[in-house]
């Protein structure tokens, strides 16, 4: 029966900070800050890229997706993690905790392999300028757009269905911020070595191999970036790119932090924290780094607003 006992009944205790009364108090405002810049600015950008003809173009279109995959993954762990925070009671329903760890398993997968996406529209738009929109055809950004959602489902469909068939003897209390694949197995009171195996597996496919991908892909990019003879050219080149590869590194680091290492690990305070960077801090980074950093973006946000009030004068 798995997690169908004791568990099942009674649901879990998510105590995340609750040990550091004063800290948890402190997150809480800044997870909430947090989790409403998030979503306003993830949905700016979908709008913009939807209602601005010059944004109908492969980057944006994966940008809008990923921004789409940020807001129902931070989504998926922020408002639990924000009501179980304010609550002396923290109680997790069975139901809530399972539904929780498909969601965000699925959503999290999908961004790595949509990450490793763009690095490479980024690829074929710097190293091969004259034939990108031959490369990145529409019929090919919409499949692989529905590789990377598609490719979550099912790995979040193997991944939990294998977690919760693991018994966990009674066990409740999920020292973590949310239900997450290596928290549950290290609750299981059987043997996990067929589950550790398969989660490295997992691991390796869309932690390792995107992230081998996306560097080879900068590595191209550089040096490209570097036969430009402008060195104005070469400076905006190099930050924009710098700036997206930061993001990418944090968020695949962390998560490598979390899924890599051993299951046994007693890293406790440590995991919460990684877990909320790449859950909560970096969905709010591609916004801000899509936004301020570009001049397309800012420029069909200033238009949207100025018709908007425009048009309401004229009302």
């Amino acid at each position: 029966m798995g997690m169908n006992n004791n568990s099942s009944e009674k649901g879990f205790l998510l105590l995340g900070f609750s040990d550091q009364p004063q800290l948890e108090r402190t997150l809480f405002v800044i997870i909430l800050l947090f989790y409403i810049l998030s979503i306003l600015g993830n949905a700016a950008i979908i709008l913009v890229s939807c209602l601005d003809p010059k944004l109908h173009t492969p980057m944006y279109f994966f940008l809008s997706n990923l921004s789409c995959v940020d807001i129902c993954f931070t989504t998926s762990v922020a408002p639990q993690l924000l009501v179980t925070m304010n609550k002396k009671d923290k109680n997790m329903s069975y139901g809530g905790c399972v539904a929780q760890l498909y969601v965000a398993t699925g959503l999290g997968s999908s961004e790595c392999i949509l990450l490793a996406v763009m690095a490479y529209d980024r690829y074929a738009a710097v190293c091969q300028p004259l034939y990108y929109t031959t490369v990145m055809y529409p019929q090919l950004c919409a499949f692989l757009a529905s590789t990377a959602w598609l490719s979550g489902l099912i790995t979040s469909l193997i991944q939990c269905s294998l977690t919760v068939q693991l018994p966990l003897c009674g066990h409740r209390r999920l020292d973590h911020i949310f239900c997450e694949v290596p928290v549950l197995i290290k609750l299981a009171c059987v043997d996990t070595t067929f589950n550790e195996v398969e989660l490295f597996v997992a691991s390796v496919i869309f932690l390792i191999v995107p992230v081998s991908l996306i560097l080879v892909s900068y590595g191209f990019i550089t040096k490209a970036v570097l036969r430009i003879k402008s060195a104005a050219g070469r400076h905006k080149a190099f930050g924009t790119c710098s700036s997206h590869l930061a993001v990418v590194l944090i968020f695949y680091g962390t998560i490598i932090f979390m899924y890599l290492q051993p299951a046994k690990s007693s890293s406790k305070n440590q995991g919460k924290f990684v877990s909320l960077f790449y859950t909560i801090v970096t969905p709010l980074f591609n916004p801000i780094i899509y936004t301020l950093r570009n001049k397309d973006v800012k420029g069909a946000m200033r238009k949207l607003v100025m018709g908007k009030v425009f048009g309401s004068e004229r009302v």
